[in-house]
This record gives C-alpha cells, sequence and structure tokens, in this order.
C-alpha cells in the first residue's frame, strides 16, 4: 500500500530515516480559508477529507492545539461497532460501519481493522429480552446481529467463568460478528495524510483562544499563531466542546468526564473477540501486541484533566476478574483517560449553531470512536450544503428544545458504553 520500495525503506532506516519524506506538510496558518476546523482529531480529520474529497471544499485548515489525534482519538479501546436500535442511531452507525470495512483502501493507509466479532452477554432474562429486541431491530434494518444461548456461549466462549460459583451467571449474548477493532492512532495519521494530498493545511502548535465577529456572525478564530479568517468555523474537540461553545455565549446540554482505560502485560492470544460484561459496565478485547485491554465506566465527577483514579481502577480489575478469574494473577502495563463530552440523551449533537458561522460536532459520549468515518462524512455534507445529511438529521441541537431524546442508554444495561 505504500510507494516506497523495499529499497528506499532499507536506505531510509540505515539513515536513522533522515531522507524519509514527510507523511504530511507543517504549513504555516494563511490568513484566511473557507472552512476552519478545530480539533485535530479523528472527527476534525476525517471532517476535512470529506469536505475535500466529496464537496470539493479544499480551502480548509485544521487546527489542532497540540499534536494530530493526541486527544480522545489515541485514548480508547479502540472497538468499532454498529449494534444500535434507536431511530437515529441504528443507521448512523452502520453507515459508520460500512465506513470502516474499507477504510483502509479508501485511505491508502492500514487502520488494522480486525473484525473479530462483538459479544454482549447477558445475565438475567430481562436482559435476554432486551438483547433479543435489539437483535431483531437490527436484522430488520439489515444489519447482520445473531443471539446465542448458554451453550452455544460456553462453546464460542470456554474462558468465561460458568460455574455454580459464578456472580453474575451467563444466560446468553447478542453477537456481532462484523464489528471488531481498529488502531487508533492509525486512523488519525490515515486521515491526515489523505486530507494532506487533498489539499488541507493540517496545522499543529495552534491553539484556538476565541472567535472573531463582525455583527454578531463568527467569521474566524483567534489563535496562538495570529488571526485566522473563515466563512465557517467548525468544532470538533472531543471533551473540549463545552469549553469553546462558551467563547461563543452558548451554553450546551453537555457535561464533560473522565473515562479511563487499561492495558495488562502482553499474554498469548487468547481472547480473540471482543466481550462486554452486561452485569457490569467493563469490556474486554486483546490487542495485536498480547495486552489485554480492559475498559470500564466513567469517574462519576466533571473534569478536562486526562489523568484517572483509584475508584474506576478497583470497579474495572473487580469486573475483569468476576468474568474471567483466570486473569487474577495478571499484572497491569499502564493505563490512560480521554475526556468525554457526555450530552443528556448519550447521543452526539452535529449541526448549524445558533450563532452565524459555528457549526459543531460534539457530545459524543461512548461513541466518538467507532463513530469517526460516518461523523466526518456527515459532518462534511453538513457544512457544505447547509443542511443535516439523512443519517445525522436526528442529531441537531433543536432536539432538546423540544425535549425529543435519542436515548439508547434507556433500552438496556449500558449498550452504549465501549
Amino acid at each position: 500500500m505504500s510507494h516506497y520500495s523495499a529499497f528506499s525503506i532499507l536506505r531510509n532506516g540505515l539513515s536513522g530515516n533522515k531522507h524519509w519524506a514527510r507523511a504530511w506538510r507543517d504549513p504555516a496558518p494563511k490568513p484566511a480559508y473557507e472552512v476552519v476546523i478545530v480539533g485535530g482529531g479523528g472527527h476534525g480529520l476525517a471532517t476535512a477529507y470529506y469536505l475535500a474529497k466529496e464537496h470539493g471544499i479544499r480551502n480548509v485548515a485544521v487546527l489542532e492545539k497540540g499534536w494530530l489525534g493526541g486527544g480522545n482519538t489515541g485514548r480508547n479501546t479502540t472497538i468499532v461497532r454498529s449494534n444500535y436500535m434507536m431511530p437515529g442511531n441504528t443507521m448512523f452507525y452502520e453507515r459508520s460501519m460500512q465506513l470502516w470495512e474499507n477504510l483502509s483502501q479508501e485511505l491508502n493507509y492500514n487502520v488494522m481493522m480486525s473484525r473479530r466479532g462483538y459479544y454482549y452477554l447477558f445475565h438475567s432474562p430481562g436482559q435476554g429480552d432486551t438483547a433479543r429486541r435489539r437483535t431483531n431491530i437490527m436484522r430488520a434494518n439489515g444489519i447482520d446481529a445473531e443471539l446465542f444461548d448458554r451453550p452455544e456461549v460456553m462453546k464460542r466462549l470456554p474462558y468465561l467463568d460458568y460455574s455454580e460459583n459464578a456472580r453474575f451467571p451467563i444466560y446468553g449474548a447478542a453477537y456481532q460478528g462484523r464489528a471488531g477493532t481498529a488502531r487508533h492512532d492509525a486512523v488519525a495519521w490515515g486521515y491526515a495524510r489523505a486530507a494532506d494530498r487533498q489539499g488541507i493545511d493540517l496545522i499543529q502548535q495552534c491553539e484556538v483562544t476565541g472567535y472573531l465577529w463582525n455583527d454578531g456572525q463568527i467569521v474566524g478564530v483567534e489563535t496562538s499563531r495570529g488571526p485566522i479568517r473563515a466563512s465557517k468555523v467548525a468544532l470538533a474537540v472531543a471533551g473540549h466542546t463545552s469549553h469553546l461553545a462558551a467563547k461563543a455565549g452558548l451554553r450546551l446540554p453537555i457535561e464533560t468526564h473522565v473515562l479511563q482505560a487499561f492495558v495488562t502485560e502482553p499474554l498469548k492470544p487468547f481472547v480473540d473477540h471482543v466481550i462486554i460484561f452486561g452485569a457490569e459496565h467493563f469490556y474486554i478485547s486483546q490487542s495485536d501486541k498480547g495486552g489485554l485491554v480492559l475498559g470500564g465506566d466513567l469517574d462519576g465527577f466533571n473534569s478536562y484533566a486526562q489523568r484517572g483514579g483509584l475508584p474506576i481502577l478497583e470497579h474495572t480489575l473487580q469486573s475483569a476478574k468476576a468474568l474471567m478469574p483466570s486473569l487474577s494473577r495478571l499484572r497491569l502495563l499502564r493505563h490512560w483517560a480521554g475526556a468525554m463530552d457526555m450530552t443528556m440523551d448519550g447521543s452526539p449533537i452535529i449541526g448549524k449553531m445558533p450563532v452565524d458561522g459555528l457549526w459543531l460536532n460534539g457530545g459524543w459520549c461512548y461513541g466518538g470512536f467507532k463513530a469517526t468515518p460516518a461523523s466526518g462524512f456527515c459532518f462534511a455534507w453538513t457544512i457544505a450544503r447547509g443542511e443535516p445529511h439523512p443519517d445525522s438529521a436526528e442529531f441537531t441541537l433543536k432536539r432538546f428544545e423540544r425535549g425529543y431524546q435519542i436515548d439508547e442508554t434507556g433500552a438496556g444495561p449500558h449498550p452504549k458504553a465501549h
């Protein structure tokens, strides 16, 4: 997939990569652009790429206060799935799943998409009824889904705790075979390189500190590298959505929380799927390096910090041991946290803001990484055409004015987690 020959790879490797071509340019910001995208994570980079590819809008800058992919894009558990059941969510996440399946070819960059399958365990007859409903809705919409009983789960996942002493007995599982994982930082790098080749300016170390105004309309941004004018300013800044919206005088229905993740020392491969522990807010997969990647619940307090705390660590490890007692002697290698912007109904906001000139892509809660391709595709459509894409039409801010909720969390135990 690379245009480099084996000889050039060897030559550059032996020379300390001194002559290696840059993956993308490092331009100085221009005085003005047609569109300025604030946020150089997966969503911002994907939006820039699709603006150029799908709509021919290439006079675009992506502004990142740190480095590309240094925020939540690289601080998650890499899970990709489309097992959503609420109208407004179902087909949006399925579009994302379809884009994931061809993303490496689309970007000419290996994002390491692994369709290893996704098991959502249930632990009571009531949870089983919810899983059956979700599975039926998915299949009615042409999305792959299966329901397995306890004997089938025991055959497929023999390393879980099926003993009489299990704290949470396993009754069965809902399964999506096309789901899996992708390499999170490779997704950012792939979109960055592809956007750069479309002529997009990717500007790092450029923090947005405020907005340029003209007669009540936003006409650009103030940055640490000087003012930059733009016809449209689009925010894709994950956990800092409410912070930058407040600078425009907006108070959004969003809170920011910390979500932690953990990885163990490496083991020989044995967890070859993504497994969700429906009794507790816990999920597990195994990385290509052999480490078990563990995820848990939010920290309950509001924070913009990207660091974790011991209560969630304890909860996550207790859940891991309850589900898989064989993990009890493993050592943790490291852990990290991301800043999550959480809307009141658990679904995102994509669209034009009440302030002229400002557009928003935020409030992704637990669903941000898996939504990356569809988020960029639909946000680019919205910016270019001035109207929502049909797949993201329910995600406007106006739903909170009329009390309409896309509340996936009301449909079962933590279905939007991970």
